[in-house]
């Protein structure tokens, strides 16, 4: 898993509450068995007509943000079912964070195996954030996970919150698997201790 320290990126401005999983990655698309391929389906029903046409007034269309690796949002975003594929789908799309004033507690869970940052701001902060990436061209924040800040070049910065565990395994990258990596000179010790086929008893 990419470690994940310090991301400069330009920001997307989602100006929406309760954007739930269905709407982050409609259930239709949930076929595949990797966890890649998924970016092309984001926001699908937003970005796109029932018909296939691009819906233009969608903010991911608009040329100020393409290539936005940052993705603000109003609050209880990732609410909804529980499904991984919606982590996937935005960082299959590009993004490496979202900021909101609160998140459903599964999606955060999914994003930290993923990874995937979500930053929680104050509501005010969230606003501040919104309406820059709406009025500035070219708005780019820098997140740092080791000092726990957002920033941008005109002057705002916040602090976030993060579970300690969590800030360990994303500056270290370590999703699930890793983390049990980091003790293989012990599981190899007490497996030389503890041969398979050893009769007990």
């Amino acid at each position: 898993m990419k470690p994940f320290t310090v991301h400069r990126g330009r920001v997307a401005p989602l100006d929406r509450v309760n954007v739930d999983t269905d709407q982050i990655i409609p259930k239709q698309f949930l076929k595949r068995i990797e966890k890649t391929g998924f970016g092309q389906f984001v926001f699908n029903d937003w970005r796109f007509g029932a018909d296939g046409t691009r819906n233009p007034d969608f903010v991911l269309h608009d040329p100020r943000y393409e290539g936005a690796t940052v993705l603000v949002a109003r609050k209880n975003f990732g609410c909804g079912s529980s499904r991984e594929h919606a982590v996937w789908a935005l960082a299959d799309f590009g993004f490496r964070a979202v900021i909101s004033s609160s998140f459903a507690d599964i999606f955060a869970n999914n994003s930290t195996k993923n990874g995937f940052l979500t930053v929680r701001l104050t509501d005010d902060e969230v606003a501040t954030v919104m309406k820059r990436a709406q009025d500035i061209d070219e708005y780019w924040l820098s997140i740092d996970l080791e000092k726990c800040e957002v920033r941008d070049d005109q002057g705002f910065s916040a602090k976030f919150p993060v579970d300690e565990f969590v800030r360990h395994c994303l500056l270290n990258g370590l999703d699930d698997i890793g983390l049990t990596l980091q003790y293989d000179a012990d599981i190899a010790a007490y497996e030389k201790e503890h041969p398979l086929g050893t009769a007990s008893g």
